[in-house]
């Protein structure tokens, strides 16, 4: 903000300096803050890791491990420095993942459950600990006998409307952007990653890449949905950023 000119005082008077320190993160943090204070929305980064051959699953939905402990480690810390991750129902259905951040001094991401018709199991990881881990369910579902089991336990519950049969993601966002939310990690299927991009509210996209080839028409990729006709339909990003972790890689790349 002023051109360098404080560092060179400081240098003058004799205190030593040091610069770009933890820079990426740093500018991570910048483009989380200005784009909530100049949006008002939460900035959203899809994740997934794949194999070779794109998929995110075998087709008898198994998905642990796709990546290695390099790269999981690479996860928990993304998760500690956002400040909420979402997740479909049937991502919570089929994995029962409990999204929490396992590293020392980690701080847990408050958790966001797509459930459109609450069909989220009570015994769930996620739903069952909902009492020491913020946990959000976002559901078109206003019954309040349907809604009482999970505000028992601890729940948050947020009314969205729905678009085309699934839950509004856009007015969901901004909802989240009023509760002070301001940065979201988008860790569902691919039905939730392909609701997200038609949504537009997806600013960055994180793809793990490990070396293995599952094979399978029938296994998920990470995008699902209907697709689109014709290649100049695509989602085009920019900036793309390679990191070596192990034997996977990582393919960070922002969306235009």
């Amino acid at each position: 903000m002023v051109s360098g000119k404080g560092i060179k005082a400081m240098k003058e008077s004799g205190i030593e300096v040091s610069i770009n320190v933890l820079e990426k993160e740093c500018e991570e943090l910048n483009k989380i803050f200005f784009y909530y204070v100049s949006q008002g929305l939460p900035y959203a980064m899809m994740k997934y890791a794949m194999t070779l051959d794109g998929k995110i699953a075998t087709s008898a939905g198994q998905s642990k491990w796709i990546t290695g402990e390099i790269a999981r480690q690479k996860v928990h810390q993304d998760r500690s420095r956002f400040m909420a991750i979402m997740i479909g129902v049937e991502t919570l259905i089929l994995d029962d993942p409990q999204l929490s951040v396992r590293l020392e001094n980690g701080k847990n991401p408050i958790r966001i459950i797509c459930d459109t018709h609450l069909r989220s199991p009570l015994a769930s990881k996620i739903v069952s600990t909902a009492s020491e881990i913020s946990t959000i369910i976002a559901t078109a579902e206003s019954d309040p006998e349907k809604q009482a089991p999970f505000l028992k336990v601890g729940c948050e519950i947020i009314l969205v409307s729905c678009l085309e049969g699934r839950l509004n993601l856009k007015e969901l966002t901004k909802k989240l952007g009023e509760k002070g939310i301001d940065s979201i990690i988008l860790e569902g299927g691919g039905t939730l990653n392909a609701s997200a991009l038609k949504a537009g509210i997806v600013q960055k996209v994180q793809t793990y890449i490990a070396p293995k080839i599952f094979g399978g028409k029938e296994a998920p990729s990470p995008v699902e949905g209907h697709g689109i006709e014709h290649p100049n339909q695509s989602y085009l990003l920019e900036g793309a950023q390679i990191t070596y972790l192990g034997e996977d890689i990582l393919l960070e790349s922002e969306l235009l």
